[in-house]
């Protein structure tokens, strides 16, 4: 059975399997199963996702760089993709907008008796402190943190050293591969127990919460999926067609691996191993294209934030 079919199965279960629970009132259900086991196995999985990020961010960006092997291509692939994930967000802003102002969630809804004295919004940083906030201080502390815009700097700024040290990086490079390949190795060791970690987390999520925590704000929900589904179907496919002249039912096939997974984990990062999976060994996209452009994409590239 294909590993997005178990996926797909794992979170139909777990949303059965939660909503059951949480009709059942019994201490032993919630503290051990729900709190205790379904809590610890999601976790565990989504620790495991994280794990993969930052050396897996690392190693293939290096591999990209020195697979692309020229500054002035790698500037012309990075200044491409750049401008494509600006683009794409934008356009996502502004189906958001429209469909919000269109429908119109939450208008009547009743807020008496909903203290929101405590709730304030954090203060926006300006563009120049957001793009100075790149450039990173301290690259360790950057590592350890997992910033992913300053880990992607300072990696595109060694992997440009390394090609201009030419021959002299040569058993760099093949350490970074070797390095790279170890790593997608542990991103199959890890995605084996996908399906019991979506199991979990969805489980654990509709035992805790309950089928009708999506009432209250079903038009929102409506809203918010409405305008992903008109973003993800109707934008970037023109997109994708316009520009690379690719069957989009073809693509959507091959990348709905990492959509499902995606979707179930609520995380970009944590997407990144099975997006870079997908696209270079299910539709032969150039190690060194992928391993630049998906890390990137999956930091600067908000699209499903930028429309929520």
């Amino acid at each position: 059975m294909p590993l997005t079919m178990k996926i797909v199965i794992g979170m139909v279960a777990g949303l059965i399997v939660g909503v059951i629970c949480n009709n059942i009132d019994s201490a032993f259900i919630n503290d051990y199963v729900i709190g205790g086991l379904f809590a610890m196995v999601g976790k565990m999985f989504v620790n495991a996702l994280k794990m993969l990020v930052v050396p897996l961010v690392i190693f293939s960006l290096i591999c990209g760089v020195l697979g692309i092997g020229d500054v002035r291509i790698l500037g012309r692939v990075g200044g491409k993709a750049f401008v494509l994930y600006i683009l794409t967000t934008a356009i996502a802003i502004t189906v958001a907008l429209f469909l919000a102002t269109l429908i119109g969630p939450g208008s009547g809804f009743n807020m008496e008796g909903v203290d929101t004295s405590g709730v304030t919004g954090a203060e926006a940083p300006s563009v120049w402190d957001v793009f100075a906030a790149i450039v990173p201080t301290n690259p360790v502390s950057a590592f350890a943190n997992g910033d992913m815009l300053q880990i992607i700097f300072y990696v595109i700024v060694a992997g440009i050293a390394a090609l201009m040290l030419g021959e002299a990086s040569a058993p760099f490079a093949r350490a970074c591969e070797y390095m790279n390949e170890l790593m997608m190795k542990i991103v199959e060791m890890v995605m084996a127990v996908a399906p019991y970690g979506v199991f979990c987390l969805i489980a654990k999520v509709f035992a805790e919460q309950g089928i009708g925590l999506f009432l209250p704000v079903l038009a929102y929900v409506a809203t918010l999926t409405g305008a992903l589904f008109l973003h993800l179907f109707v934008t970037l496919m023109i997109i994708l067609k316009v520009f690379s002249g690719l069957s989009p039912v073809t693509f959507m096939r091959k990348i709905r691996s990492a959509q499902i997974f995606a979707f179930s984990t609520a995380s970009s990062n944590a997407t990144i191993p099975v997006t870079y999976q997908c696209v270079t060994e299910r539709m032969g996209v150039d190690n060194s294209v992928a391993s630049f452009t998906v890390p990137l994409g999956a930091t600067i590239n908000m699209d499903g934030t930028a429309i929520m």
